[in-house]
């Protein structure tokens, strides 16, 4: 009921109604209540902002095995909102989210690898939880996956494999992947050399806002690969 009124479903939309029924249901112990209540308090919607409050209603719920809430409460910890800073914690919960196969969880577990946050730096522990989360169909850990193979971090090196997860999650709109790829087919990278294909992902990527694509989409017109040359579009 609870999700109906945020959303507007069937009734006149009301936050504040929302957040009744949530509560409701969260303090009987329903833990996707009261993850959807730590979600209210941390946006402030239909009640005032608390991350404090969002962090002890995510707590309920993870400490009920939620995977979401886990995670959620592991990003409290990673940026230090309503909490006290800690790597160490957001890895502990990152890590029972990701080992009940929630694919964000995963992505961040192996970001918690790749860069020694919270645990001991190992680029293989991140390959395998990118993987994962990867095989799921998470765009970010596909991108970051490709980035492994290309640089060969934790696995033999491969432009052709890193070219394969970079297309999986630029085809979903990733924009860091979509800049990738397109540096894969201006250097002939695990692909043919196709400046024309280069352009096409560095656009996708630049129209999202991607800073690098956008420099290099400039380069592509001011040298005229792959486009025709345009000081213009270059300055633009």
């Amino acid at each position: 009921l609870g999700v109906m009124y945020e959303y507007g479903k069937g009734v006149e939309q009301s936050y504040e109604t929302a957040v009744e029924w949530y509560r409701k249901a969260a303090e009987q112990g329903q833990a996707d209540a009261q993850r959807k209540l730590g979600v209210m308090y941390e946006y402030g919607k239909g009640v005032k902002q608390s991350d404090e409050k969002a962090v002890e209603w995510y707590r309920k719920a993870a400490e009920q095995g939620y995977a979401s809430a886990q995670n959620e409460l592991g990003d409290r910890y990673y940026f230090g909102t309503g909490v006290e800073q800690s790597y160490e914690t957001a890895a502990e919960w990152y890590r029972k989210a990701a080992e009940q196969g929630f694919a964000i969880g995963q992505f961040n577990l192996g970001y918690m690898y790749e860069y020694g946050q919270g645990v001991k730096q190992s680029n293989k522990k991140a390959v395998d939880w990118y993987r994962k989360a990867a095989e799921q169909g998470n765009a970010s850990a596909q991108c970051n996956l490709g980035v492994m193979y290309e640089y060969g971090k934790g696995i033999e090196q491969s432009d052709e494999k890193a070219v394969e997860w970079y297309r999986k999650a630029a085809e979903q709109g990733q924009a860091n992947a979509q800049f990738n790829l397109g540096y894969m087919y201006e250097y002939g990278k695990g692909v043919e050399l196709s400046y024309s294909m280069a352009v096409e992902w560095y656009r996708k990527a630049a129209e999202q806002g991607q800073a690098d694509a956008q420099r290099n989409l400039g380069f592509m017109y001011e040298r005229g690969y792959g486009i025709e040359r345009s000081d213009e579009k270059a300055v633009e």
